[in-house]
């Protein structure tokens, strides 16, 4: 049978980009299946993409700052190739406006208010008066551009939005959810229709932390064996996603309310982070899932090309 190769898609090493520690776990798995697998960057002109039986977004993780770029190249990678998560999925999660849509649903998920490049003049009178409050970008990721306020003020959250607005980005007003401090975040991965695995870590913004400077995207990092309550809002949460049988991965992100509830804080259905040296025993589980996935598409075009010689 001819070689079948697996794009681990990723972006460019640059300073400002975290390190993808599961991609030479999954590269050195994947390398010992039936498939040969490689780290591809995803604005990589020189790739053919049709090559590849199998194109896995994995780390792309400077998307969110060139999201009309990335979406172009979503869409022109999965016309010759088996691209996954597939573009329908990608597009509609490439924007956290879907917070609205599962909660129109009957999802628990963080009250969001959406302020939009035009609303700029307006923005003071959409603050909250009382308690802590979080700002951030609607198509975002590793908290960038992300920043913790209290009511007084007022004056730094509306630069943070005309900033935001200034480039051209939606911003998000959310309650500040003081519960994390105490249970934490914790983040349920599942991998091929399955729950795989979950992990917890600590509350990401500190206060009187600036908008614009870096934060550790996932601080204090540690298994985590999800309740009844957690599985069931995440199942309920990825049952609202766009043909939801066609998720290869997913992982949902929840906090609890003021009650203790599990709440939705994200959905990553783009490039999530797996947390597979958190999790190590996963690692075979998610090799064996992309192989056998890989092995199928490659059949089924060989398959479809035999029936039209």
């Amino acid at each position: 049978m001819p070689e079948v190769k697996v794009a681990l898609v990723t972006t460019m090493p640059r300073p400002e980009i975290n390190t993808d520690h599961d991609m030479p776990l999954l590269l050195a798995a994947l390398n010992t299946a039936e498939v040969t697998a490689s780290s591809v960057e995803w604005d990589d002109r020189d790739v053919d993409w049709s090559q590849y039986s199998l194109v896995l977004i994995r780390s792309t993780w400077d998307y969110t700052w060139r999201s009309g770029e990335f979406l172009e190249w979503v869409d022109r990678c999965s016309r010759v190739t088996t691209l996954l998560n597939p573009p329908p999925v990608v597009h509609w999660s490439s924007d956290k406006y879907y917070l609205a849509r599962l909660a129109e649903a009957g999802v628990p998920a963080v009250p969001t208010q959406y302020l939009t490049p035009d609303t700029t003049s307006s923005v003071a009178a959409a603050l909250p008066a009382t308690g802590e409050y979080v700002i951030k970008p609607a198509v975002g990721a590793g908290a960038r551009y992300a920043a913790r306020y209290k009511a007084d003020d007022q004056d730094t959250a509306v630069r943070h939005i005309r900033h935001m607005h200034d480039e051209g980005l939606t911003a998000m007003v959310q309650p500040y959810m003081s519960r994390v401090e105490a249970s934490g975040e914790r983040a349920l991965v599942f991998f091929d229709g399955s729950f795989l695995h979950a992990v917890r870590k600590k509350a990401v913004l500190a206060s009187d932390v600036p908008f614009h400077h870096r934060k550790v995207a996932h601080p204090g990092l540690e298994p985590w064996v999800p309740t009844s309550s957690e599985l069931e809002v995440a199942e309920r949460a990825l049952s609202v996603v766009p043909d939801p049988g066609q998720l290869f991965y997913a992982r949902v992100d929840l906090v609890d309310d003021e009650a203790g509830r599990p709440t939705v804080m994200e959905l990553e259905l783009i490039e999530p982070n797996l947390f597979l040296s958190v999790q190590p025993s996963s690692v075979a589980t998610v090799a064996r899932a992309i192989s056998e996935r890989a092995l199928h598409v490659h059949r089924s075009r060989a398959q479809r090309v035999a029936e039209h010689i």
